[in-house]
Formats: structure tokens, C-alpha cells, sequence
């Protein structure tokens, strides 16, 4: 049925059907042509009632819903059956709520999104999770699963994780937290899943023995990234980590133990590591010399550990000279200072980022730093007690290459902010926090003075200077699941909840719950090497 040109003459009418000539879904699925977004003028051909998607191939729908929100796409698998099926074949990240309950709910579920390839099952601690047969009945209906979450699904045991990764073989990234499975799971992981990359575990609550040793299996021969965090038996992966030829990335946060040991053995036999992170840990210089042996080594996170000092930095700066991201968070124990950062300025010139946590740095240490480090593009310094105007203006004066500066917690004045004005002609943003020598006067004065700089100044909330490293930018090499809707309430974005075994970890490390200026400065420089893309410092 064709509708006369007069019928549709006026904009006014013609919106009725296709309001603001953009496109509108409703329950009859009318879709305006696409030659109307280019004549709209004119309406002879236009068939009212007619799904012009209906032309479009199903993978141009596809990729058309790759474009929408999580909302927005569930509305349109609403439409019609085509658009739910195409939906449902294209989505290929799914988010559970991985309640016991869950488990009639799985084969529809995954009869429907049958391309799912990275799925998070999340469960509060509130609730039953779901079981070994759940999980079972998952890896069989999704054996293309490539990255998996498991967080509070503490119902699963050795015996289901191990059935689990025969029927997934191809899984690359693992990111467990507050399970209640053990050794023998993670065997049997690295034993099938041999084409293995990332893993993830945090507080991994079925180690209870000392003697239960982790690895290193066949995913030895692929993996790239380990992170362990909040582990009381972290040591038990010490033949994983050092069995890992491939290893790219290690991150210990939070675990108990001594680790000089096993970093000895690292450093002597998988010495091609590129990425460190030290967190909260007991290492010593005797570790870090042993990482030292990691010649490649560019990113190098010391955090919170009170028995490193200027000996075992200046270790790895005369070895490791490839070092561009530099994080050291001293605890203010001023055990690391000038001595050891000299060191690092002399020898590792290509250092592009510069964090400095309860530290007193003076002009001794930091104007070598701005005269050798030369690509030096983002600097931090937080709760020091010798950072002056005199330093704020030697920076200014010698680091031509920095984009990025924040400052917290530092005796300096107007005086030192004015320098910047004077000097970093290529500083797109300046964070102040927490000096009270600075005025608002001299800030507004910077941002006029150059143009496009962008100042911050006591932006964030008061916060306390101490802070965990993960604020910093140090995530879980787990992957991230994006919360997605689907049929019924058992699709959900459920975060992890803190538990009872956090309060013990609490009052052995003295958590602090409060985040710092630097979480708000610098979690996306972590997190990737483009920062002209960044709008926030």
C-alpha cells in the first residue's frame, strides 16, 4: 500500500511517522529507508508498515548492535524475533548472577546467547552460589569460552573447576576471587588449558597448606600475565611463576609470606619479565636485586614495602635501563631517597613516568631526574616534606618533555606554581591538592598565562594521603566484564563484596579504606601508553 505525496506533504505529518527524520523502534518495527536520510522530500515509494531492516543482512544488524548500550540493545531484542535471535547470536560477553538458582536457567539462557566467548559469574556473599553442576553444565554449552570471572562463587569445589577446564580448553584469561577452591583446581587449569595467558586470583580461600605447590603445568608454555592478590599462601605458585618462560607481567598485592625466595629463582631463570608490581608484600633489597636480573624490565611498581631501600633500587637501575614507568611509594620510612633516585636518572633515560609516595626528595635527586630523564611526561609527588618551590621551579625549568603534573601534600607556595607558568611548555594539566601555600589567585593566573592548560586545584575530596596501590592504577590482570542484560533477573552486574577474611588482612597490613589524589590523577596512566587520548590527568 502506497501513501500519496500530499498525505505526507508537511513536516508535521510526515514526523508522525518519522519524528526529526531519525529512526524510531516501536513494537511494528517501521524503519524509515535510508534514502529518506538523504531526499527526504521525497515519500512516493515509502510503504507504511513495511521493516525496511528486513533487507539488511544479519551481520550488518549485528554490527549495528554492537554500537548500543547494554539498555538500549535489550529494547531492541524486544522488536521482533529476528532482532532477538541476531542479538542473541551476536553478543558474545555475558554478565551472571551466579545464584544457586541459576542453574535451570542455563541451558535457555545459553540456548540463546550460543556465541558467548568471555562470561563473568558474580555472587554476592549474601547468597548460595551456583554449584558444580552449573558450572558443569556452562563449559558444556559454551566450550568456545575464552576469558572467564568467577567471583564469590564460593560453592565451587576442586572436582567441578577440573571438569570445567576439560570441557574449555581454549580458555586464555582466568580471574578468580573469594572461591573456595584449592591446588588441585588450579592444576588441573594449567594442565588442560594449555593455551592459557592472563590469570587472575585474588583471596583463594582452598589453600590452606603450605605444601600445596601450584604449577606450572602446560599453560606454562603460553602464559604472559600473573597477578596474586590477597593470598595467604601466595608461595604456593612460586614453580607457576618461575616455570612461566613466556611471563611478561607478575603482580603480587597484599600476600602474605616472605618472597625473596621466590623472586631469587625468578630473576635466574625466567629473567624476561617486562612489569613488576610490589605490593605490600615482604621483599627486601635481596629481592629486588634479584629482579634486577630482568634486564627488560619497564615497569617497576615498589609499594608499601618497608625493608626495601636506596640499595636494592640502585640495583635495579644500574641493570634494568629500559625502566619507563617508575612507582615507589616509600611509606615514609626514608629508607629510599636522593641516593638511589640519582641512580635511577643516570641510567635509565627513558623513563616516561615518575610516581613519588612518602618520599623527601630535594633538588639533589630530582634535578638530575629532569636533566637525564628527557622523555620524562608524567610526575607525582605526594606527602613529601622536602618538595619546595625550589624543586617545583627546577622542574619547571629543566622538564621540557612533561605533560602531566600533580603535586599533594607539599610545603610549596604561589611561588612554585608560578614557575610552571615560566617553563613545561608542553604541560597540558597541573593537579594541586592539599598545599596550603597555594591560592586560587595563582592558579587562575597559570591557566591564563597558558592558554589551554588545564588546573586542578583541590578538586577531589579530602582524602588521606595513604592509599592502596591499586588506586594507583595496578588492576587484576583478570579481564572486565561490562554488565549485560538478558531475559529473566538472573543477568546482573553483581560487584564483589568484601568478606570476613578482609578484616584479617586489614589488621595485618592496616588497610587504609580512604582513596588519595592519585587514584583520581593517575589511574589511566597504568593503563595504557596514549595519553594524548586522555581528557583528565
Amino acid at each position: 500500500m502506497k501513501q500519496s505525496t500530499s498525505s505526507l506533504g508537511s513536516p508535521s505529518e510526515f514526523s508522525q511517522f518519522y519524528p526529526s527524520y531519525r529512526f524510531k523502534l516501536n513494537s511494528s518495527a517501521v524503519i524509515a529507508p535510508f534514502e529518506l536520510m538523504e531526499e527526504p522530500e521525497s515519500s512516493e515509494n515509502v510503504v507504511v508498515g513495511r521493516d525496511y531492516t528486513a533487507d539488511l543482512p544479519d551481520e550488518c544488524l549485528a554490527s549495528i548492535f554492537h554500537f548500543l548500550g547494554t539498555g538500549d540493545r535489550k529494547r531492541c531484542s524486544l522488536v521482533c524475533r529476528r532482532w532477538l535471535s541476531v542479538d542473541g547470536q551476536s553478543r558474545h560477553r555475558l554478565s551472571l548472577n551466579a545464584r544457586a538458582d541459576l542453574l535451570s536457567s542455563i541451558p535457555p539462557l545459553f540456548a540463546r546467547f550460543d556465541s558467548v566467548t568471555k562470561l563473568a559469574l558474580r555472587c554476592d556473599r549474601k547468597s548460595d552460589s551456583i554449584d558444580d553442576d552449573a558450572l558443569v553444565l556452562i563449559s558444556i554449552r559454551c566450550r568456545s569460552l575464552t576469558s572467564v570471572k568467577l567471583r564469590g562463587c564460593r560453592e565451587l569445589t576442586d572436582l567441578g573447576m577440573a571438569a570445567f577446564a576439560q570441557n574449555c580448553k581454549g580458555l586464555k584469561k582466568l580471574s578468580c576471587g573469594s572461591c573456595m577452591f584449592g591446588a588441585e583446581a588450579m592444576n588441573a587449569v594449567l594442565d588442560h588449558c594449555t593455551a592459557l595467558e592472563e590469570l587472575s586470583v585474588k583471596r583463594l580461600r582452598g589453600l590452606h597448606d603450605s605444601a600445596e605447590l601450584i604449577g606450572p603445568g602446560a599453560a606454562a608454555s603460553s602464559l604472559k600475565s600473573i597477578c596474586l592478590k590477597e593470598l595467604v599462601h601466595g608461595q604456593n605458585f612460586g614453580p607457576l611463576i618461575v616455570g612461566s618462560k613466556k611471563l611478561k607481567t607478575l603482580k603480587l598485592i597484599r600476600c602474605l609470606g616472605e618472597w625473596d625466595k621466590v623472586l631469587d629463582m625468578l630473576g635466574k631463570f625466567n629473567p624476561g619479565l617486562t612489569e613488576i608490581h610490589l605490593e605490600r608484600v615482604q621483599v627486601s633489597d635481596v629481592g629486588l636485586c634479584a629482579i634486577s636480573n630482568c634486564s627488560n624490565l619497564e615497569i617497576l611498581h615498589i609499594v608499601k614495602t618497608p625493608e626495601c631501600s636506596n640499595s636494592g633500587l640502585v640495583c635495579v637501575a644500574e641493570h634494568c635501563r629500559l625502566l619507563r614507568k617508575l612507582h615507589i611509594d616509600a611509606w615514609r620510612t626514608n629508607r629510599i631517597g636522593d641516593e638511589g633516585l640519582i641512580v635511577v636518572a643516570k641510567q635509565c633515560p627513558n623513563l616516561q613516568e615518575l610516581v613519588l609516595i612518602g618520599m623527601n626528595p630535594t633538588s639533589t635527586s630530582l634535578a638530575p631526574i629532569a636533566s637525564n630523564c628527557q622523555k620524562l611526561e608524567r610526575l607525582a609527588l605526594c606527602g613529601s616534606g622536602t618538595i619546595g618551590d625550589a624543586e617545583i621551579a627546577c622542574i619547571a625549568a629543566k622538564c621540557s618533555a612533561l605533560k602531566k603534573l600533580c603535586i599533594k601534600g607539599c610545603p610549596i607556595s604561589d611561588v612554585g606554581i608560578e614557575a610552571l607558568g615560566f617553563g613545561c611548555p608542553n604541560l597540558v594539566k597541573v593537579k594541586v591538592k592539599k598545599c596550603k601555600g597555594v591560592s586560587t589567585e595563582v592558579a587562575d593566573w597559570l591557566r591564563d598565562r597558558k592558554g589551554s592548560l588545564i588546573v586542578i586545584l583541590d578538586a577531589c575530596e579530602i582524602e588521606p594521603l595513604d592509599g592502596n596501590v591499586s588506586d594507583l592504577g595496578v588492576l587484576e590482570s583478570g579481564m572486565e566484564f561490562p554488565p549485560i542484560v538478558s531475559q529473566g533477573t538472573m543477568v546482573a552486574d553483581v560487584a564483589s563484596s568484601s568478606n570476613s577474611r578482609m578484616t584479617m588482612f586489614r589488621t595485618k597490613f592496616g588497610f587504609f579504606t580512604g582513596k588519595n589524589l592519585v587514584a583520581c590523577t593517575l589511574r589511566r596512566w597504568s593503563n595504557g601508553e596514549d595519553d594524548s587520548s586522555n581528557s583528565n590527568l
